[in-house]
């Protein structure tokens, strides 16, 4: 299974900016993700399901970028390289995977922030943290077993020999496109099943914050919904820049569009590097935690 890039590269230009703007972009969003894991363990006020899910979206972040960005990163440095078969089919599982807990630990960061505004009485005996540990494996290990379904779809197809990936890495609906039989099934199943779980997760975090929202206007004191509303809107601003290309690219899984590949970097690239940003300023107490660290003042 092949993706030389070639006409990419060509497309784009140069190749040494490409490949500092890819490699900047790795080593911040690992600096950045790894500042907040250190932050929410150093911090004994950041001890919170909140934060926990924070931290443990920042090892997903780090995971979804280096699945996707070194090898991109190999391919604009060696002109013509080729990722093996089975090297496509591990990157297809482990990004689909990543996907699919991310899809599912933003609707759990969602229930979490309702149940502390709309429930705040229950919170403390529902979200415990033998609760936040099962929740957060469980997006994990459902996003696998989605996984291995859609891998094991796709690459059962036979296949040609000349199998090269117009495309700057391996996703199922780039490789559907080699297939040498008729793929309209599996590109049904890409709309039921993939755009399935992102629209049900999608639809249960708009539900969640229709409640919120609502409880939040009815809190008397400007400050307090002033703190609700800095707390939900770090949230909320992640999860339409994560959703938001997810559906663009798996909506049209038979897309020749050539804006496909900038879509699909954006949300392997560069989301994961804007998560801990848009935590990091609209959340006070993380800004004190990274304050902390630096022993600075962190307003």
């Amino acid at each position: 299974m092949g993706a030389p890039l070639e006409n990419l590269k060509y497309q784009i230009g140069f190749k040494l900016p490409i490949l500092l703007f890819f490699s900047i972009m790795f080593i911040l969003t690992l600096s950045g993700n790894a500042l907040i894991i250190w932050a929410v363990i150093s911090d004994l006020q950041l001890h919170k399901p909140m934060y926990w899910f924070l931290c443990y979206l920042s090892i997903l972040d780090m995971a979804f970028s280096a699945v996707i960005v070194p090898k991109v990163i190999a391919g604009f440095s060696s002109r013509g390289k080729i990722i093996s078969f089975s090297g496509c089919l591990t990157q297809v599982f482990f990004f689909t995977s990543l996907g699919c807990a991310e899809c599912f630990l933003y609707t759990l960061m969602a229930y979490d922030r309702f149940l502390a505004i709309c429930k705040p009485l229950h919170y403390g005996s529902i979200m415990t943290w033998r609760a936040c540990l099962i929740l957060s494996f469980s997006t994990i290990i459902g996003g696998s077993l989605n996984s291995a379904f859609q891998t094991s779809l796709t690459f059962h197809l036979p296949y040609g020999e000349n199998n090269y990936i117009d495309y700057v890495f391996c996703d199922i609906p780039s490789i559907l496109k080699l297939a040498c039989v008729d793929i309209k099934f599996n590109e049904l199943m890409i709309i039921i099943d993939i755009n399935f779980v992102t629209m049900t997760c999608f639809l249960l975090i708009l539900a969640s914050y229709a409640y919120i929202i609502t409880a939040i206007l009815k809190i008397s004191s400007s400050e307090g919904r002033q703190r609700a509303f800095s707390t939900c809107s770090a949230h909320l601003t992640v999860v339409c820049i994560y959703y938001l290309p997810l559906f663009y690219r798996y909506m049209r899984p038979a897309s020749q569009d050539s804006l496909d590949s900038v879509v699909s970097m954006f949300y392997t690239t560069i989301t994961p590097l804007l998560n801990p940003v848009i935590y990091t300023l609209r959340n006070k107490e993380m800004k004190t935690a990274l304050g902390k660290l630096w022993g600075g003042n962190p307003e």
